[in-house]
């Protein structure tokens, strides 16, 4: 089965080499040229992975991404011409699961095998044949991709990278997950990724558990060691 993969750059020349590149992939590729067409595209035709651009006119990269996550959990990767750790820590935060330097050499070839690793993280999710877990208020299923706390679903929706954490973290409670192991079952693939991109992802997940029960607490963090399930 193909997949469908979003472009969205306000470069012409970068759209059409990435798109170039994964069509002979075997991909099907959709593109945008801005932030505002991408965001009409996307919703109406859901593709299974979006690459966005973070610095474009008018609506950038981080703004269409806040507006994809109320409507979509389908992986999105951010391309970022800069070096500075701070957009790439931003865009983990509002709930990219992965990004790529343009700058020092950008590789396609890279940005590829990132895409891939995206969507077999996704079929492996969905595909789990114990798709169901149960602990306490929390209920996660695997072949839906869907979280409930309390006997009610969150309103905003785990992303894959996240979906992926609280399973890592549900499955032994009271175990303590060091960053090193959270990272490597959430960015098996990637090297680049630093402990405090774990932080970040914790934070959100946190803050979409609170939108239903503001005493969330299951999560606890064990200062220089990592995070674990609370079994209380």
């Amino acid at each position: 089965m193909s997949h469908t993969i979003a472009l969205v750059d306000d470069d012409r020349n970068i759209l059409t080499s990435i798109s170039m590149a994964l069509e002979n992939e075997g991909f099907k590729v959709q593109t945008y040229i801005d932030a505002e067409n991408a965001l009409v595209g996307i919703s109406r035709n859901p593709p299974d992975l979006a690459v966005i651009d973070i610095k474009m006119p008018r609506m950038d990269g981080e703004e269409l991404l806040k507006k994809l996550r109320k409507k979509t959990t389908i992986p999105i990767l951010f391309l970022t011409s800069k070096d500075e750790e701070i957009d790439e820590l931003l865009g983990l935060k509002l709930g990219a699961d992965d990004f790529i330097k343009k700058s020092g050499g950008f590789s396609i070839k890279i940005l590829i095998e990132r895409i891939r690793v995206q969507l077999r993280k996704k079929n492996n999710i969905t595909e789990d044949t114990k798709s169901l877990i149960k602990h306490g208020k929390l209920v996660l299923d695997s072949s839906q991709l869907e979280c409930a706390w309390d006997e009610k679903p969150l309103p905003e929706k785990l992303t894959t990278t996240e979906f992926l954490i609280v399973k890592e973290l549900a499955k032994r409670p009271g175990i303590i997950k060091e960053r090193a192991q959270l990272m490597d079952i959430a960015y098996r693939d990637n090297n680049d990724i630093e402990d405090r991109t774990i932080d970040s992802h914790i934070k959100r997940i946190r803050k979409k558990f609170k939108k239903v029960d503001q005493n969330f607490s299951a999560i606890e963090t064990r200062y220089g060691s990592g995070y674990r399930w609370n079994v209380s």
